[in-house]
């Protein structure tokens, strides 16, 4: 059995202010990002980006996956609390994201982007897409960090008690995802989008990776307290990813349909 390190979740001390840890995992996940789209550009030789199209489409994804993941733990896990204190949305201190949200706030960014730009919005995605798994894994890490979204109990040699909790063995959730949604999704992804494909392909392998993954690893998580089990005993995180499962077969057919 090993138990979860405590990590103080304050990275660093800057005077009055205080670097967490969790921030630093975003920068970092945008730092990837960036850096493997770059190298992305210099050696695919389908890709028609440019640097400065990296930086610009960075930037609404940014926008996209901060707006989208805070509205959208507001609207998918706490919308009655929220509706009674609405100015809390905006306390963005307290917590609350939500990768769902953020996922639909990143697509509208990129659509929004793309058309800005003149740019095919399949084409678009399909190049944000195998760089996004590397953003969900240091997000993960963070969540480790802080010791949240821990699993459910479990008596697996690997299994972690969280001393913030309670003293019960449980999954620890947070590394699975980290390995699947994050490093197994992006092997997967910058393999498969390296191959000749007709657009909209890598965008829906990414869409049926991703829910594959989250569906399959939220057998392990304790779902939120707050919600608990939902229909057909699946949590939150499962229903939000049956539609990115049946969004990804249909692309594909779709795709397929058209030769």
């Amino acid at each position: 059995m090993l138990v979860h390190p405590q990590f103080d979740p304050v990275a660093l001390h800057l005077g009055p202010l205080s670097v967490r840890w969790y921030g630093l995992t975003y920068l970092i996940g945008f730092g990837l990002i960036w850096l493997v789209g770059r190298y992305a550009i210099r050696t695919r030789p389908q890709s028609v980006w440019s640097d400065a199209d990296l930086d610009d489409a960075l930037f609404y994804g940014i926008l996209g996956t901060i707006l989208g993941g805070r509205f959208g733990y507001v609207l998918f896990y706490k919308f009655s609390e929220y509706l009674v204190e609405p100015w809390r949305i905006f306390y963005v201190w307290e917590g609350g994201m939500s990768f769902h949200g953020g996922f639909i706030g990143v697509v509208i960014a990129m659509v929004w982007y793309a058309r800005k730009h003149r740019h095919s919005v399949l084409a678009t995605v399909d190049f944000i897409a195998p760089l996004v798994p590397l953003g969900l894994a240091s997000g993960r890490l963070g969540n480790f960090i802080n010791g949240e979204l821990w699993g459910r109990a479990s008596d697996l040699p690997w299994a972690m008690v969280f001393p913030q909790v309670d003293r019960v063995a449980r999954h620890p959730s947070q590394l699975y995802e980290f390995a699947l949604e994050g490093v197994v999704l992006f092997i997967l992804l910058w393999w498969y989008s390296g191959r000749a494909l007709p657009r909209g392909a890598t965008a829906a392998a990414f869409l049926l990776g991703y829910g594959t993954f989250r569906f399959c690893v939220e057998f392990t998580r304790e779902p939120d307290s707050f919600l608990g089990l939902l229909a057909f005993g699946l949590s939150m995180g499962q229903w939000l990813s049956v539609p990115m499962i049946a969004g990804g077969l249909v692309l594909f057919a779709v795709l397929r349909r058209r030769g």
